[in-house]
């Protein structure tokens, strides 16, 4: 804070109102945005399909299975799946929920489930969402088809929708899911202290944020990212995501 008690990084112009007080920027022609649909999205390398029991369920606690050991789950609000019974009823609720509002991302190359992802905290009248709930298996981590579930996210809440504000918030000691959020654009805003309880302990939430304005450029890096020509013979990039979104 500044000695005004203005945060530093306020605009030093503001619109004013009639008392010549600062206020933010008018939003005349602002309307209600719509909900998210339940309905495909889909990329060159996967498809993300409403969460269905049947269609994704034992796909999904079969790619989880890959795992050694439970530490995928640490950060989730659930435990690791106990057996595939545990995750079908697990399935069954959350493909019901409207908000978190679950898909299934299902992978071209193989046509099964290999992760998941939810849009969260949907909030019309103000154009905000939440990305969460991610749950991605050995099989989609660093794969273009992992990246491209996110892209494909991104673009159903900005360009399909026209929301505002897209967030990411997670467990501030989870350092993956932070590194996730820088590589593909989220700007970090700040950690709300003791926010929630899970699990039995206590959370600092750190929150980031991608805003309308900022979407343009780092939509235009993920399809440059994305392109073939970005990866070589052997599958390795050429340039990064922060790369392209620094051109």
């Amino acid at each position: 804070m500044t000695a005004s008690g203005v945060p530093p990084d306020r605009p030093v112009t503001a619109p004013t109102n009639a008392f010549g007080q600062p206020i933010g920027p008018p939003m005349d022609d602002w309307t209600e945005r719509a909900r998210p649909p339940r309905t495909p999205m889909v990329g060159r390398f996967c498809t993300l399909e409403p969460l269905d029991v049947d269609r994704h369920a034992a796909d999904l606690f079969d790619a989880y299975a890959d795992a050694p050991d439970g530490r995928d789950w640490t950060y989730l609000f659930t435990p690791p799946p106990a057996d595939l019974a545990a995750f079908r009823a697990y399935a069954v609720a959350a493909s019901a929920s409207r908000d978190p509002l679950h898909f299934a991302i299902v992978e071209h190359a193989t046509r099964r489930a290999v992760g998941s992802a939810a849009l969260m905290r949907i909030d019309p009248p103000n154009g905000v969402i939440e990305v969460g709930g991610i749950a991605y298996s050995a099989r989609l981590r660093q794969t273009r088809a992992g990246t491209e579930a996110m892209y494909l996210l991104m673009r159903r809440a900005f360009d399909e929708l026209g929301y505002r504000r897209y967030e990411w918030k997670c467990d501030s000691l989870n350092a993956p899911s932070i590194a996730a959020a820088r590589r593909y654009g989220f700007t970090f805003e700040g950690i709300f202290r003791q926010a929630i309880v899970y699990k039995g302990r206590s959370r600092d939430t750190a929150w980031f944020a991608i805003l309308d304005s900022e979407w343009p450029k780092i939509r235009v890096a993920f399809e440059s990212w994305l392109a073939d020509d970005n990866f070589d013979a052997a599958g390795r990039q050429r340039r990064t995501l922060g790369e392209l979104r620094a051109v």
